[in-house]
């Protein structure tokens, strides 16, 4: 099974979890694996269908929006990690 690691401030939505084992074989289906198993976690990465624009998901040091999106395919040994962007100071 493919994993996602969560990130600190996402994880009181994810059974306070640091890293999640999902199933699929496209980062939308690991994705939406996760969501299901946590609906907690989906309005915090999701606008509707579409990942929201503060949320980045990387496989290794790929960052997802230069590879397919969503629609880029994993293998079943992939560890994903999201991070979200953080802004702000002065």
């Amino acid at each position: 099974m493919a994993s996602i690691k969560i990130p600190t401030p996402l994880r009181i939505y994810a059974g306070n979890q640091s890293q999640v084992a999902v199933t699929g074989e496209t980062i939308g289906a690991a994705l939406n694996d996760l969501t299901a198993q946590y609906p907690e976690l989906r309005p915090h990465l999701f606008n509707g269908d579409q990942l929201r624009s503060f949320v980045n998901v990387f496989i290794d040091d790929e960052d997802i929006r230069f590879l397919n999106g969503l629609e880029t395919t994993i293998s079943d040994k992939e560890a994903l990690r999201i991070i979200p962007s953080i802004a702000g100071g002065r």
